[in-house]
This record gives C-alpha cells, sequence and structure tokens, in this order.
C-alpha cells in the first residue's frame, strides 16, 4: 500500500513539474512580447520627446521672426506716420532707380575684346559692311562707338577720332542717367529722419508745458518718434548709398571699356587704311 501511494505522489509529483515547465516556456514568449511592446512604447515616447525638442526651436524661431516684423510694423506707427511714409517713399523710389540702372548697365556689357576682333577680321578682308553689321547687331555703348566710326571710315581717321570721342561723351552720359536722382533721395531720407526729430522734440517740449512738470512719461513719447525716424532715415540712406557706388564703379568700369576699345578702333581703322588706301 505504501508503495502504490508513494507511486501515486511521484506520478503526481512529475505531472505538477511538466505542467510548471510547460506554464514557464508558454510564459516566457508572452514576457518577452511584453517586454518588447515595453521598449516600443519607450522608443516612441523617446521619439516623440525628440521631435517635440527639434520643433520647439523652430516654433520659438517662428515666433521670434514674427515678433520680429510685428515690432518693425508697430515701430514704424510709432515713429509718426507721415514722416515714417516720406522715408519709405524715398527708399522705394531710389530702389527702383538703382535697380534700373543695375539692369541697364549689365545689359551695356559685353566682350569688347572679342568684337574688336571681329571687326578686325572683317576689315582685314576689306569688307566694310560686314564690321558694320557687327556693331550693328551687338548691344552696348562700345559697339555703338565702334559703329559710328564705321559710318565715318572713308572720310579719314581724324573725321573717324572725332566721330567717336563726341559719340562716346554721349554714351558716358547715358551711363550716368538717373544718378543725380538717387543721389537726392540719399541726401533726403537721413533729412526727413531728422526733420522728425526736430519735430518730436517739438512735441515732447510741447508736452512738458502742457503738463507742467518734466517727467519721463510726458518726455518718452516725443523723444521716441525723433529716435525712430531718424534711425529709418539713416537706414534708408545707407542702402541707397551702397547700391549708388556700386552703380558707379560699374559705370566707371564701361567709361574704361569705351576709352580702350576707341583707341583698339582707331588703329584697326589706320591698318585698313594703310593696306586698302594707298
Amino acid at each position: 500500500m505504501k508503495k502504490v501511494f508513494a507511486f501515486v505522489a511521484m506520478m503526481g509529483l512529475l505531472t505538477f513539474g511538466v505542467n510548471q515547465t510547460i506554464n514557464a516556456q508558454d510564459a516566457a514568449p508572452a514576457a518577452e512580447e511584453v517586454a518588447q511592446e515595453s521598449s516600443a512604447a519607450e522608443d516612441s515616447i523617446a521619439a516623440a520627446e525628440t521631435t517635440v525638442e527639434d520643433e520647439a526651436p523652430a516654433q520659438v524661431e517662428e515666433t521670434e521672426k514674427q515678433g520680429l516684423h510685428k515690432t518693425i510694423k508697430i515701430k514704424f506707427i510709432e515713429g509718426s506716420a507721415g514722416f515714417m511714409s516720406l522715408v519709405a517713399i524715398a527708399m522705394i523710389f531710389g530702389l527702383a532707380l538703382c535697380i534700373e540702372r543695375i539692369i541697364f548697365l549689365s545689359l551695356s556689357e559685353i566682350n569688347s575684346k572679342k568684337l574688336l576682333e571681329d571687326i578686325q577680321a572683317a576689315l582685314e578682308n576689306g569688307d566694310v559692311e560686314a564690321a558694320k553689321s557687327i556693331c550693328r547687331d551687338t548691344r552696348g555703348p562700345v559697339a555703338s562707338i565702334c559703329y559710328q566710326g564705321m559710318l565715318r571710315i572713308d572720310e579719314g581717321l581724324d573725321v573717324v577720332e572725332r566721330s567717336v570721342v563726341s559719340y562716346g561723351s554721349v554714351q558716358a552720359s547715358n551711363l550716368e542717367k538717373n544718378l543725380s536722382w538717387i543721389t537726392l533721395f540719399i541726401a533726403m531720407s537721413p533729412s526727413l529722419g531728422f526733420l522728425g526729430t526736430v519735430i518730436g522734440m517739438v512735441q515732447a517740449f510741447d508736452d512738458i508745458q502742457k503738463a507742467g512738470d518734466i517727467s519721463p512719461n510726458v518726455v518718452a513719447g516725443g523723444m521716441k518718434v525723433a529716435l525712430i525716424t531718424t534711425i529709418f532715415g539713416i537706414i534708408v540712406a545707407l542702402i541707397l548709398q551702397v547700391f549708388y557706388n556700386y552703380i558707379l564703379s560699374k559705370v566707371e568700369a564701361l567709361n574704361t571699356d569705351m576709352e580702350d576699345s576707341s583707341v583698339s578702333l582707331l588703329d584697326i581703322i589706320m591698318k585698313y587704311n594703310l593696306k586698302f588706301k594707298k
């Protein structure tokens, strides 16, 4: 009987052990899945936090940009709309003239060396009409000067020289067109700012007189108008001055190119006369 009881007990223990082993094996994958899900959740949270951290500076930067734009608008209004509008108009007209001159001068620039080489090649063959066509079909003041010289090639070198010099002066004047208006707006911008400064100071003293007391709150309004108009006027003048100096450099380069090309053209015509008009 004891043997039977012991056998039954042993079989029960074996069965319990097998069941525990099976349950443990079944629980392991579940635990791994839970751990993987937990890790994935943690990764998602970290990614979300990283995204938020990455987006935060962009949002802050965008907010700062909007704040700067709004600040400029507020300061423009605070600087007395009348004088600030005049400064803005001076800047708009000045920039328009600067852009027009830059485009015109950029289109006036050509490869003058190649132009003269083509003219020389045509004249070496005695084909004056081909040289005229080359000059006529090329844009810019250098080509126009060369064309004027070609028109009088049969009248002698002195006549050609006078024609080139006279027409070169006309082309130089065209290059400098509207520059006087740009200098006017450069001078007007800070002047309007200083005028706003003076009027702002007058307003400040009027407020002091009305209040009968010198206090920061009374003086601040007029002083703010004075300083804002001056700042904007000086900024506009500086911007226009930079463009003006750039335009002057291009005009100077074109004038130098015209002078060099004129001398080279006279040499080419002289060689043509020696070769074909002996």
